[in-house]
């Protein structure tokens, strides 16, 4: 159980970590580290620490800062945890399998979103609070309790990642940490919907990620009604995403919604848009969440031929495309959908 008077453990980095344990000889501390990054959830499981000393150990601290609330898997393997925080919020995370049998943890970064995506559930939700770094971090940890063979990681969970930055950029340090789990910067994504400020604060500070940019659409007046949090112009957010780009090739996301960013003039603003950009463009077919609406109409899916359409009118005009095949949706743990489960 966690508990707001014991201090958690699971996120510190070595250093931190030997830090807080200073009263105890250094090499426990070290143990207490890689037991964690093991995966170890609870300190019975530290079999080379001593009995007494675990026993004081579950005394004074709690090893990881989120709690399991719910379970949920789909036939096709996606798994989705709902998980307590030490205030009763409840967040959602996601353990995705691709076709090569890689798993990727798919993290948030907020309980609840200020952003308003018009199309997606956690938008809907409105805004409780940014994560702590080891709420962010703990997540992984649970996940990884559930699929131990977690390669990459994803911060397209609930929240816009880039609103609570120091936090985030905390827990990335704690993931790539060569001494612990060492997952490298290569295999972490953060997806945004594009806060300039913070996109030239990870250039500038790091850690130098992948980047999604969820653009849905580069018609300006659009954007701005389906996603009214992002306030950044699009002139902006291109001039950030090409200083990005020396570091990373940049994705654009574009969630489809039937009939109201999958026209000529959507093809014709993202030619426009990924002039001078090395993108590639990730189609998502929005995944159907009840009760959303845009602009007194209810949203849907586009079936095959309109995505198809899209899909080679993007590729006429010389971009490069890629169509996502979602999964989990039969348990709300797609794109769009986190959030069924939240207090």
């Amino acid at each position: 159980m966690i508990s707001e008077k014991r201090p958690v453990l699971a996120g510190l980095l070595a250093g931190e970590l030997a830090e807080e344990l200073k009263d105890y000889p250094a090499y426990r501390a070290r143990q207490v580290y890689e037991w964690i990054c093991r995966g170890a959830g609870n300190f019975d499981e530290m079999s080379n620490l001593p009995a007494l000393l675990r026993k004081e150990l579950s005394e004074k601290y709690s090893i990881i800062a989120t709690e399991l609330h719910t379970e949920l898997i789909d036939p096709d393997g996606t798994v989705k945890l709902a998980l307590r925080l030490d205030d009763g919020a409840i967040i959602e995370s996601v353990i995705l399998s691709d076709g090569k049998g890689r798993k990727t943890a798919c993290i948030s970064s907020q309980a609840g979103c200020p952003m308003g995506c018009l199309f997606c559930k956690t938008g809907s939700l409105g805004f409780k609070r940014n994560l702590s770094a080891l709420e962010i971090t703990g997540q992984f940890l649970q996940l990884r309790q559930k699929e131990p063979d977690i390669s990459h990681i994803v911060i397209m969970g609930m929240g816009e990642p880039l609103l609570n930055l120091e936090e985030l950029r905390k827990s990335l340090f704690f993931f790539m940490e060569k001494e612990g789990l060492n997952i490298s910067k290569r295999r972490i994504t953060l997806s945004t919907c594009g806060i300039e400020k913070g996109i030239l604060d990870l250039i500038e500070k790091g850690p130098d990620i992948r980047l999604a940019l969820s653009l849905t659409t580069a018609r300006e007046g659009l954007r701005e009604r389906l996603i009214p949090g992002a306030n950044d112009s699009l002139a902006l957010l291109k001039k950030a995403l090409i200083k990005y780009q020396k570091k990373h090739r940049i994705t654009l996301e574009m969630v489809l919604l039937s009939g109201i960013n999958t026209t000529t003039a959507d093809a014709d603003a993202a030619e426009d848009f990924c002039r001078g950009l090395d993108a590639v463009i990730n189609l998502i077919p929005w995944n159907p969440v009840e009760g959303l609406e845009f602009e007194g109409r209810p949203l849907m899916t586009p079936n095959r031929r309109e995505i198809a359409d899209f899909y080679s009118a993007l590729e006429s005009r010389g971009l490069k495309v890629t169509h996502r095949m979602e999964k989990g949706q039969s348990i709300s743990g797609a794109c769009g959908q986190l959030g069924s489960i939240y207090q």
